[in-house]
């Protein structure tokens, strides 16, 4: 890595999905995002490294009860909330996650606290037991908004017919930070809550590769289907496709080209290592927003298959 230091970037997203009418409308969610990005840039800028940063950007987003991550996150079946993420060290190259966790404010912590070590994936039991040996308080991530969700599929027999905020959350909600900070290193991290009212067991794209993946070259973060996202493999696809000397504009066309061929339903955002910015995108709306040091955006009304890039 050069010694000279570049300017930071970072690039969030609170899920992909067919509106925004369920998380309060354009403004409110513009709002949600532009309030990360106003605490957690300054620490980039200040020096902090993109895992470091990447992780308090998740833990503001997992505490929005308007994304499916963290407080806020959808109900499984059974009636419980079942949380994944995942955390890469692009430098290192190096993944770490929990799946399918309970009782825990921050998902991101355990996939933190899991990088720097022999074992570093986990699953219900092993999560539940690392939250026991890091002595994290219990947490009960459950809001009235998704306990009401719950209530009413389970009167439907969990037909999704009966819930009308559901079909556009669920299954679609994941917040996810991507980073480059000042010495040039990458980091990515997602987390969610899952499908919703899913099978019990079943295990999100967020705590795999294809959901969330880093290396020197790019890094990438995805929201959407959670299944079409593993299908493609989606991140893990774009970012070995730039380490193979593709643009990260290049990069993403071709992957989500394809993707809009095989009718999937998702979207992600990426930084490379010259500090390009992408989103992506073949549903409605990917909330996504991006601080590249002179200003702030967001793509929040971008129209329907559209990939945005930002040099």
């Amino acid at each position: 890595m050069a010694s000279q230091q570049v300017q930071p970037k970072l690039v969030i997203h609170g899920g992909a999905g067919s509106s925004l009418h369920s998380k309060g409308g354009i403004e409110a969610v513009r709002k949600s995002l532009y309030d990360v990005l106003e605490e957690v840039y300054p620490l980039l800028k200040d020096g902090a490294s993109a895992v470091d940063a990447v992780v308090r950007g998740c833990q503001l987003l997992e505490d929005d009860p308007r994304f499916n991550a963290g407080t806020g996150s959808v109900v499984q079946s059974d009636g419980q909330i079942r949380m994944s993420a995942s955390l890469m060290d692009g430098l290192m190259q190096r993944f770490s996650g929990a799946i399918n966790v309970s009782r825990v404010q921050h998902p991101i912590e355990l996939a933190q606290f899991l990088q720097h070590s022999d074992d570093r994936v986990l699953s219900d039991f092993g999560s539940a037991e690392l939250l026991r040996e890091l002595q994290l308080p219990i947490y009960d991530p459950m809001t009235d908004l998704r306990l009401h969700e719950w209530m009413q599929e389970r009167q439907g027999n969990f037909s999704k017919a009966m819930a009308d905020v559901v079909a556009e959350p669920a299954g679609m909600g994941t917040i996810g930070v991507v980073a480059l900070d000042v010495h040039g290193r990458l980091a990515a991290g997602t987390s969610t809550g899952g499908k919703g009212f899913e099978r019990i067991g079943r295990v999100s794209d967020s705590a795999m590769p294809a959901g969330n993946y880093a290396a020197q070259s790019a890094a990438v973060s995805c929201t959407g289907i959670g299944e079409h996202i593993m299908d493609e493999c989606l991140a893990a696809r774009i970012v070995i496709r730039v380490t193979d000397g593709l643009s990260l504009k290049a990069a993403f066309e071709r992957s989500f080209t394809e993707a809009d061929e095989r009718q999937r339903d998702f979207g992600a955002i990426g930084i490379d290592a010259s500090g390009a910015i992408a989103f992506g995108k073949t549903s409605e709306v990917i909330l996504g927003a991006f601080h590249n040091g002179m200003e702030m955006g967001d793509t929040l009304e971008m129209s329907k298959g559209t990939l945005i890039f930002i040099a």
